[in-house]
């Protein structure tokens, strides 16, 4: 027996040596790795013969487990690991045992940011100039990620990584998030085994629109359920398993929360942890940071603080009410980032707990972009009101501040709140051209790879640089081909030069800036910008050729406070065309300044999946159709006309839905009676009823909008008709003009997430329709 496990023993060696051998010598470069060609036999019996050596790509040898957390819409002076008012413990306990980096940038934007890190090219050839919903039919920003342009994922799946990605997608065509697909651009089919989370931009934290793969799923149910805590529990349990069946294959883990991006949603045990702490106000809380940055060492002593934009309020101008509300929005907005440090820390915890902390590349990026001033000036209770035109006043929000996070609100802060916790920079996301939307805070924590501790790195460095540094530190190359497409070169730079190395050389040396015209141009510590529009800018803005540009010597100038143009003239028009001459290589021209006029498909030149159709014809089973994916019923005559079979002892629950608690519409029987109700950003519900139930049978009911007319949002004369005879009209005075929801759904048969009606049951089960639906047409006029 002894004998018999020696030579077992010899032999599991020998094609373990035959099989590392091998995967030395493979090509990398070309992606799948192409396998050995198979020998060939003589002889007749397989006893008389030797089996082959399996070939299985591994990952080369040492190769470390790679885990990047991106943050949404957190800037640079918000955490206390970059001296700024919000407690991060989990990002202070990386930083102390890893490094901080004071001078990595991003792209102002969430889709851009994202397609960028996940790929190593620059946000205009992914053609992601901007974010998915305001994609065009332009070089560069036509939504569509090319084939040419594999992502990090891709190519660690393919040379042995376990991949999986949790939270936040928003990369995916707007029209191509169907049932019909294609779903090449979904999240399992870029490089990643696993996902679980939500494709759009954001989502409900409280009743978030989740996928598994390419399935849409219902939450857990779970107490006090929380989205950031469900997307931690299914990453935990991921890795966890992946290394219970494979611990010699290491994983990728792209961890991407909804926070802090808008809805700002926490509960009271976290929000009420900042109870008075910033009554102080926005300036003093700016000033304190700028503060404590210089003494952490994390800015330069000699920073200036440059004044906020001159549309925002002083704090000791304010009113009592505008100081208390304000006060509130930041409250919550700083639990919603602590309680999110949390539940990173629980992921980072659970590595260390399987004994793979040390082994981990461990990226922590606060913020895709700097804190988002969408909010306007004094904030919202409702998100939807931004995009629908509508401003709030802080005498309506006053009432509402007891119940601010939770779940019955979808809110965003005041403006004055991104400027402070962008410190200290002037300026917020979507200014691509002032480093207060593109400076954020990063940490690179690597036991294994970095002998330093609690270091701070100041080389220039752009989220691009994120995928060749992996790949490096994996000891893996630039593959030149993948799935059969010749590659696009990656565009960044790899950071591990920087790892061992504070006083390296900068080796990202140029890079360019824009977003909706903001544009900038960073080479070799020089900066030069012009400020095209505010975030809360949409309309009347000045042509782009008036635009002025400024030039900083960043180097000398870490906030961009002193602007050197009228001094080194000659200067500035070499950085203004080297600004061109990048733009033009990378698909930047033409610019596009236009914001809300490009969510209209027709008019940005994207495809529109229903095209110019006037008919819809939905089935029962159709649920989860996004907003980009549904007949728009927005600004004109709409007609729901639903085909049913009325159940004995009569029918209840929704027949079609569209959004939610923030806005939507809904038809639907109550008590067997024919109902509609118009949701108006969740301030008015218009309701129109029948009187009667629906007698058991076969039936035709029609609920059908007439229009006002003469511009947008207007109102409009709801009627209901049961088969062919008017049972029910009723005014619906106003209507939602641009958007319902940036992730509640239309359904057929159900409401799912959060009801637009009140009263008729929350959640695809309580709200189901219970008798039968052959078939609903939607017309348009």
């Amino acid at each position: 027996m002894k004998i018999q496990k020696l030579i077992l023993t010899i032999f599991v060696a020998i094609i373990g040596f035959s099989n590392v051998t091998a995967q030395e010598n493979i090509n990398r470069e070309i992606l799948p790795v192409v396998g050995p060609e198979p020998q060939t036999y003589t002889e007749l019996d397989v006893r008389n013969t030797k089996p082959p050596v399996p070939f299985n790509v591994t990952t080369p040898k040492d190769a470390p487990n790679v885990v990047i957390i991106l943050i949404d819409d957190l800037g640079f002076g918000a955490t206390s690991t970059y001296g700024g008012p919000i407690q991060t413990p989990t990002m202070d306990k990386l930083a102390s045992n890893g490094l901080r980096y004071n001078n990595f940038h991003t792209t102002a934007l969430c889709s851009p940011t994202r397609m960028a890190l996940k790929t190593g090219r620059n946000h205009h050839t992914t053609n992601t100039g901007s974010i998915m919903e305001t994609a065009t039919a332009y070089p560069g920003n036509t939504g569509a990620l090319p084939n040419s342009v594999a992502p990090l994922a891709e190519m660690l799946r393919l040379n042995g990584y376990s991949t999986a990605a949790f939270g936040k997608w928003h990369e995916t065509a707007a029209w191509e998030t169907s049932v019909s697909g294609p779903f090449d651009r979904w999240p399992t089919h870029q490089g990643f085994d696993k996902f679980y989370g939500f494709i759009g931009g954001e989502t409900d934290q409280w009743a978030p629109l989740i996928y598994d793969g390419l399935k849409k799923v219902n939450p857990p149910k779970m107490e006090n359920y929380h989205f950031t805590t469900d997307m931690t529990n299914q990453a935990i349990n991921w890795v966890k398993a992946q290394q219970s069946m494979t611990p010699d294959k290491p994983f990728f883990v792209y961890f991407a929360t909804g926070a802090v991006h808008a809805p700002h949603h926490v509960s009271k045990e976290w929000s009420d942890k900042y109870k008075g702490k910033f009554d102080k106000g926005w300036d003093a809380i700016r000033e304190g940071t700028v503060k404590k940055m210089k003494s952490m060492g994390i800015i330069p002593e000699n920073t200036n603080l440059p004044p906020k934009p001159k549309d925002l309020k002083d704090w000791k101008k304010l009113s009592k009410d505008e100081k208390k509300l304000f006060a509130r929005q930041a409250e919550v907005f700083a639990g919603f980032m602590e309680m999110t440090d949390y539940e990173v820390g629980r992921l980072m915890d659970a590595i260390k707990d399987i004994g793979e902390l040390d082994n981990t590349l461990f990226i922590f990026i606060a913020g895709d972009n700097g804190t988002s001033a969408e909010g306007g000036f004094v904030g919202m209770y409702n998100e939807m009101t931004y995009f629908n035109g509508v401003e709030e006043k802080v005498e309506d929000l006053i009432p509402l501040i007891d119940d601010w996070g939770l779940e019955n609100t979808f809110p965003h802060m005041a403006a004055g709140w991104a400027v402070a916790f962008d410190a200290p920079f002037k300026w917020t996301k979507q200014v691509a051209s002032d480093f207060g939307g593109t400076r954020n805070g990063m940490i690179i924590h690597y036991p294994k790879g970095i002998k330093e501790r609690n270091g701070i790195r100041t080389q220039f460095s752009h989220v691009i640089d994120i995928a060749p540094t992996v790949l490096e530190i994996a000891g893996l190359p630039e593959p030149k081909v993948v799935n059969g497409v010749p590659q696009t070169p990656i565009e960044g730079t790899s950071m591990a030069y920087t790892f061992n190395n504070a006083k390296a050389a900068e080796r990202h040396t140029i890079q360019y800036f824009e977003m909706f015209g903001n544009r900038a141009i960073y080479n070799n510590g020089w900066f030069a910008r012009t400020i095209h529009r505010a975030p809360w800018e949409t309309d009347n803005l000045r042509p782009l050729e008036s635009d002025v540009w400024d030039l900083y010597h960043v180097d000398q100038d870490f906030s961009l406070t002193n602007n050197l143009a009228a001094k080194y003239p000659e200067k500035l028009k070499e950085m203004e065309s080297l600004f061109m001459w990048q733009a033009q290589k990378y698909h930047v021209l033409p610019i596009d300044d236009r914001t809300i006029e490009r969510t209209n498909a027709e008019l940005a030149g994207r495809p529109d999946l229903l095209g110019d159709r006037k008919s819809l014809t939905l089935y029962e089973g159709m649920e989860g159709m996004m907003e980009n994916t549904f007949m728009n019923i927005k600004n004109k005559s709409f007609s729901v006309n639903a085909d049913l079979v009325i159940p004995k002892g009569g029918a209840k629950g929704v027949i079609l839905s569209q959004g939610g608690r923030v806005g939507g519409w809904s038809a639907y029987l109550r008590e067997g009676k024919p109902e509609f109700t118009y949701n108006f950003l969740g301030l008015e519900r218009y309701v129109i009823s029948g009187k009667d139930q629906l007698k058991e049978g076969p039936v035709k009911v029609k609920f059908d909008f007439v229009y006002d007319g003469d511009g947008l949002g207007k109102g409009g004369k709801m009627i209901i008709y049961v088969n062919d005879k008017a049972i029910a009209d009723g005014r619906i005075e106003k209507t939602q003009p641009n958007i319902f929801s940036a992730d509640e759904t239309a359904d057929v048969g159900l409401d799912n997430q959060t009801p637009v009606a009140e009263g008729i049951g929350y959640g695809p089960t309580e709200t189901n329709f219970t008798g039968k639906i052959n078939k609903v047409i939607v017309e348009v006029e």
